[in-house]
């Protein structure tokens, strides 16, 4: 077989709902020589026969094997491309250049990482959206000052994976430590705006502060000097509420959306705060019980953008 210039790494489990849609932002895309690599850990649904029905190649994880950083080694281990995308099950891209954009940077050899901008869904909790904009601004920055990047929509240079497989032991935040690794190395990491997709969640109060939580324990793994106290939490919390209820005045729905931001920006930094805390055994048992849990720019005019969305509703 010949090898394709890029593979497409998806992460899945339980993900019927949502996995057809990337599938078919995939093959809508104007880059054809991908192939696309789905690595799923124990789904009990359709998944697995969605993989298969649209040609994708299946790797398998047992749930208790399962961190995100293995199940992202074993579906990179198994990819044939030079270069290595990485997409969440529950994002789709919204442009069919979105892959073009995405591997663009790596035209410069030091580049790493590339990693593309993020917007929620119609589910999405309205302080997920203020959080997208912030983290993923309109306007791309080539060779950015920090490591920050987010696997939810993500490349990498396979070479460079091959020194440097991702961390298994974190809770989460892989793909930070990752590249915070590239760039202490000297190579270079390239945000890119145009390359979109929509990331979708649809979460509730213990889902919000389970996934914090657990950032918040490995984050704490990769910078074990790092400290988030009861006066950041209230900082934070405080601050970021009363601008996001700000901003729902400013576009006239607040009354839609007060209480969601309420709860939202509470269970946000509460859960950080108990993740810093957490002083227990990071184990195979922490590790699921986090997967399978129960039932910055100065505003700038982004660049027009001449191409058309995918229709995903014809």
């Amino acid at each position: 077989m010949s090898t394709p210039r890029c593979s497409i790494v998806i992460r899945a489990y339980n993900e019927e709902k949502h996995l057809p849609r990337l599938l078919k932002g995939i093959r809508e895309q104007t880059v054809r020589d991908a192939e696309v690599v789905v690595v799923d850990s124990g789904s009990t649904d359709r998944t697995v026969d969605i993989a298969r029905a649209h040609g994708a190649r299946l790797v398998h994880i047992r749930p208790e094997e399962f961190t995100f950083g293995r199940s992202l080694n074993r579906g990179v281990r198994a990819a044939r491309g030079e270069f290595v995308v990485i997409v969440s099950a529950h994002c789709y891209p919204v442009y069919p250049d979105w892959l073009e954009q995405l591997l663009k940077p790596f035209a410069d050899p030091q580049v790493a990482v590339s990693y593309g901008k993020q917007r929620g869904g119609e589910t999405n909790q309205y302080s997920e959206h203020q959080f997208f904009r912030e983290y993923f601004p309109d306007v791309s920055q080539p060779r950015q000052g920090h490591p920050y990047s987010h696997n939810a929509n993500a490349a990498i240079r396979r070479a460079l994976w091959e020194q440097h497989p991702y961390n298994e032991n974190l809770t989460g935040l892989e793909d930070l430590a990752w590249s915070s690794w590239a760039f202490e190395q000297g190579y270079a990491i390239a945000y890119v705006a145009e390359a979109e997709v929509i990331h979708v969640h649809d979460e509730g109060p213990a889902q919000v502060y389970n996934r914090y939580r657990r950032e918040a324990i490995a984050m704490k793994q990769i910078l074990p000097k790092s400290r988030f106290t009861l006066r950041h939490f209230l900082r934070l919390w405080l601050g970021k509420t009363f601008s996001d209820l700000w901003q729902a005045r400013r576009e006239g729905v607040l009354a839609k959306h007060w209480w969601s931001i309420l709860w939202f920006r509470l269970m946000q930094y509460w859960g950080t705060y108990q993740g810093y805390r957490y002083s227990g055994r990071i184990d195979a048992q922490l590790h699921q019980r986090f997967y399978y849990p129960p039932g910055i720019l100065s505003e700038k005019t982004p660049a027009p953008r001449p191409i058309e969305p995918i229709r995903y509703d014809e």
